[in-house]
Order: structure tokens, then C-alpha cells, then sequence
């Protein structure tokens, strides 16, 4: 399974219900470089050339690292990846390696919100830089003596949470109509307490 949606969909919160849910490793791109990089394989070693010297690392070396890690053992049962692919032609090159590796996906989940929404959860949060609680001044508010102290990440203002949305909206949705024709993707709507949006999730995926 592969899951997508834009920032503050809360695809992060859902991504570790369903790993829980259904007993498979979270494979977290980000994730995925740091480990690769720490066990100093082959791949690791090109990816870490690459950012060292601050370029991107290349598709080739991201995807040869996705089709190592879903080969591990944990893996056999299923797993979810998160944060790649982000565009389409990522998700063509991937298509293309999974199906070299004899792995057909069953679901790409996109978790959908509408902007003004997105923008209004993440221009509210406010981060305790002593306890790193994260709340939101209007659906999960602080405990008034803590007010001074919260503070809001430098991401989280309207301009850069609009300049995300615009980046998602020009490289990432374009991979929506590819899994779209290939009858793989499940849309799930994202507004609601995350409780309620799990529930959607895992029926949808029924």
C-alpha cells in the first residue's frame, strides 16, 4: 500500500493505526535514506554522496532502496510506503521496479482535505519546546499556563503552508489519476477526529 495526500492530512497519524492495525512496517522515505546511509550498503553510500554535497538524491538510487527494503522479512506480509513516490514520474519508474520485483500493489490511499482546512490545522499549532507536546489553539488547546511558553514552527505560517499546498498540488496530485486508471486507488475523505477518519480508512480498505 502506498499513502498519499497533502500536508496536514494526517496521513502521519494514520499511517502508524494501520501498521498496527495490519502488522506491516511503516517504510517512511526519510526514513528509509537514514537507515540505508547508517548501514553503509551500496545504495546508502551513493544516497549519502548525494547529500552531503546538498543535491537530491536521483529516483534510481530512492526506488533501488524501496524494492531492498520491501524484500526484508518484515516486509513479506505487506507494508506501507509513505512519502514517495511524489511525483509522476516517480510513480511510473516505481511501477515499473515493483512489478521487476514480482510485487503488485494492492491500494494507493489518498487521504483527501480541502486546502482551507489544511491551512487553518496547521497555521494553529503550537509545538512545547520543553516536552515537544504539540496542541492546536482551536481543536486541541493548551493548558492556559503553558501559553507563553508554546511556540509555532517556522513551516507552519500561512505563506509556507500555502507554498506546500501549491507544491503538492503541481508535483504530487498528478500520481493521482496514474493509480486512478490502474483501479488501485481508494479515496478516503480526512476531515473529522482521527478516530472517525481510521474507521473510513479501514472500511474503504476492506
Amino acid at each position: 500500500m502506498i499513502l498519499i495526500g497533502p500536508p496536514g492530512a494526517g496521513k502521519g497519524t494514520q499511517a502508524q493505526r494501520l501498521v498496527e492495525k495490519f502488522a506491516i512496517p511503516h517504510i517512511s522515505s526519510g526514513d528509509m535514506l537514514r537507515a540505508a546511509v547508517a548501514e553503509g550498503t551500496e545504495l546508502g553510500k551513493q544516497a549519502d554522496g548525494f547529500m552531503k554535497s546538498g543535491q537530491l538524491v536521483p529516483d534510481d538510487v530512492v526506488i533501488g532502496m524501496v524494492i531492498d527494503r520491501i524484500g526484508k522479512p518484515d516486509a513479506a506480509g505487506g507494508f506501507m510506503l509513505d512519502g514517495f513516490p511524489r511525483t509522476r514520474p516517480q510513480a511510473e519508474a516505481l511501477d515499473t521496479a515493483l512489478a521487476g520485483a514480482g510485487v503488485s500493489l494492492d491500494r494507493v490511499l489518498l487521504i483527501e482535505v480541502p486546502d482551507s482546512l489544511i491551512v487553518e490545522r496547521i497555521v494553529g499549532r503550537r509545538s512545547d519546546p520543553q516536552t515537544g507536546a504539540i496542541y492546536h489553539l482551536k481543536f486541541n488547546p493548551p493548558p492556559p499556563e503553558l501559553a507563553d511558553r508554546l511556540v509555532q514552527r517556522k513551516d507552519d505560517t500561512e505563506e509556507a503552508c500555502r507554498a506546500r499546498l501549491d507544491k503538492y498540488h503541481s508535483e504530487t496530485a498528478p500520481i493521482v489519476p496514474f493509480y486512478e486508471q490502474k483501479g488501485v486507488l481508494v479515496r478516503v475523505n480526512g476531515e473529522g477526529p482521527p478516530d472517525q477518519v481510521t474507521r473510513r480508512i479501514v472500511d474503504a480498505l476492506r
